[in-house]
């Protein structure tokens, strides 16, 4: 028992200091020390709480770190393939959008270079025939004639070997005027046409082939 009024330690329980006498108030002391004993286990258990929610509080940003990157990695991954396949499909687009425009390019040049071109032109006047060769293919006939006034048997014939024909007459009441016809045929070998003409102020006869 610790004395107030000198500070001698005096044995537990004593009533009175025994050295200056003065009366030891037991019971303030005892609470005095509990309190300061109470006071430490408070700091102790304040600094474990601290270490705790520290350590805890770092394996949860360690952990969200980790999460992060590997959210990061993942995003990155499905942008690569996301990528891959936008290129995949640009590319098998642009390879269909080039091979329709080839297949265009080809049936534009392939009609491009067909046309119906002259192989053939023949004219005159009054009356007579000729005979005429003409090449295998396909071939069209383009003629027309203006007739002498008042005959009534004026006409031009174009007649082939393979039996195709036409041509152009006038009856005697037609109108003297200038008369056409024209036809089409395909032959895998050459023909001989005759034109026959009577009675005509002028005439001609064309011959194109399709190539």
């Amino acid at each position: 028992m610790i004395c107030k009024n000198c500070g001698f330690d005096n044995k537990k329980g004593a009533k009175f200091c025994t050295k200056c006498g003065s009366s030891l108030d037991y019971e303030e002391v005892v609470v005095t020390q509990s309190k300061g004993d109470n006071s430490k286990y408070l700091i102790i258990a304040l600094i474990a709480i601290i270490v705790i929610l520290a350590g805890v509080i770092g394996y949860f940003a360690l952990s969200g770190g980790d999460s992060a990157q590997d959210s990061d990695a993942s995003q990155s991954v499905a942008s690569q393939s996301d990528e891959s396949v936008s290129g995949s499909d640009d590319s098998d687009s642009d390879a269909k959008t080039k091979s329709v425009s080839s297949s265009k390019s080809s049936t534009s040049k392939a009609s491009e270079s067909k046309s119906w071109e002259s192989i053939g032109s023949y004219s005159g006047s009054g009356s007579g025939s000729q005979t005429i060769e003409v090449p295998e293919g396909k071939i069209m006939v383009k003629l027309s004639a203006y007739p002498i006034k008042n005959y009534a048997t004026n006409h031009l014939y174009v007649s082939g070997s393979n039996g195709e024909s036409g041509g152009v007459d006038w009856g005697s009441k037609s109108a003297v005027e200038t008369r056409s016809d024209s036809f089409t045929y395909t032959s895998s070998s050459s023909e001989v046409f005759t034109i026959d003409y009577y009675e005509t102020v002028s005439w001609e006869v064309e011959f194109y082939r399709y190539q």
